[in-house]
């Protein structure tokens, strides 16, 4: 039995950006609670080179969108990535929520062979097939960010653990 495009996509973005949203009412909370700035919650990083929080969460979005849109067919939604705070972070993942529960199966019949490329006509562009897209592309960096965001939060002392990560599925 195989299992389609669809259900390897959408159903997962979905379960994890609601985890992600979770994850950041739990540390907007243990800001409140301990008169933490929430911007030294969102600026955190775990090295200097690497993206705060914020952007952790914004990139996750912005790979949740732009796979779905993509093995769907359809023009991958613009976002400026600008979110400064918690609630226009909640926002972020409301959104793309929104945008992937409005993307039917019957969208994604064949994303499997279509062929996606990436960053086109840049020195970086990659060329793929839907599946290794999806498999080999898409979902690991949709998940690096959502595990950075994860650790970021548990490293800055969020009582967080595995069922919180995993959210509902």
């Amino acid at each position: 039995m195989s299992i389609s495009m669809y259900a390897a996509s959408v159903p997962v973005f979905t379960q994890m950006l609601g985890s992600l949203s979770r994850l950041l009412k739990k540390a907007e909370a243990h800001a409140e609670q301990h008169k933490i700035e929430p911007e030294a919650l969102l600026h955190a990083r775990l090295f200097p080179s690497m993206f705060a929080l914020r952007r952790q969460v914004q990139i996750a979005c912005d790979f949740a969108r732009g796979v779905s849109a993509r093995l769907a067919g359809v023009e991958v939604p613009k976002s400026p990535d600008t979110e400064q705070t918690f609630a226009e972070l909640q926002a972020l993942i409301t959104k793309t929520q929104s945008f992937i529960a409005g993307l039917s199966q019957s969208q994604f019949a064949g994303s499997e062979s279509r062929e996606i490329v990436t960053r086109p006509g840049t020195p970086k562009e990659r060329r793929f097939n839907g599946q290794d897209y999806l498999l080999s592309y898409g979902l690991p960096q949709f998940f690096f960010h959502v595990t950075t965001a994860y650790a970021l939060l548990r490293h800055n002392g969020i009582d967080l653990g595995k069922g919180d990560y995993m959210g509902t599925y």
